[in-house]
């Protein structure tokens, strides 16, 4: 439709006879005008459809219907109320430099830890971890150590095993001399995902919620990892 009607304005423009030499000039550059203008508008909106498709047909992103369920939803809302607490003790905390030096960052990250210990000064096990939570943490992990990727599962395991009697404390810093198992993978796939601020430590049989920058165990799942006969195996 704009190209016929750009071929009938060039039409009428040929029809003019134009009576002075600024006439002529004028006739000239709007010819110009509509042959150099109307086409690069035309392929612009070509343009503009192909950059930015419709959507209406794409499939939404979901999660796995299992990550959807009551209790993990709690747990998900907890780790991020814990997260907000976190933040805004940060915030009081004077910022620390780039530093390659132990010593200082050991000493920021004891005052962060101790701060946002008395801000919550009466948490204990279970604030995060409800039950709810538990019973969805539960059928993942049972799932994970039972199902195709059980070998893989202990194996990641097996690295921290030998401690079987470590229990830790929640709102106290994590030891240094006790080591701690990274989760598996595959089992990270089965239960919420957590801001950058938390992490899971797997240690002895115990699923650990550490804050990565206090070091710092925000709260602890106790007896629920299976670590009977993955050793030696």
């Amino acid at each position: 439709m704009a190209l016929k009607i750009l071929n009938d304005l060039q039409g009428d423009l040929l029809k003019i006879r134009p009576q002075s030499a600024s006439e002529v000039r004028l006739a000239v550059l709007l010819a110009v005008g509509l042959l150099g203008t109307a086409p690069i508008q035309v392929l612009a909106g070509q343009n503009s459809q192909a950059q930015n498709p419709p959507t209406q047909n794409q499939p939404a992103q979901t999660q796995p219907p299992e990550l959807k369920s009551p209790g993990f939803q709690e747990f998900a809302d907890r780790a991020q109320k814990y997260v907000q607490l976190h933040k805004s003790v940060e915030a009081t905390v004077p910022k620390l430099k780039t530093t390659n030096e132990p010593e200082l960052i050991v000493g920021h990250q004891k005052i962060l830890a101790r701060k946002i210990k008395a801000a919550r000064a009466h948490a204990k096990r279970g604030d995060i971890f409800t039950p709810a939570a538990k019973e969805d943490f539960l059928k993942a992990i049972s799932s994970e150590f039972q199902g195709p990727q059980a070998p893989h599962a202990k194996a990641t395991i097996r690295q921290g095993a030998p401690l079987k009697t470590v229990h830790l404390h929640v709102n106290e810093i994590y030891p240094v001399s006790i080591p701690y198992t990274s989760v598996p993978p595959t089992l990270l796939q089965r239960i919420p995902k957590l801001p950058d601020e938390l992490a899971y430590r797997a240690v002895s049989s115990d699923l650990v919620l550490l804050d990565v920058k206090a070091n710092l165990v925000v709260d602890c799942f106790r007896a629920v990892i299976p670590i009977e006969g993955t050793n030696g195996q």
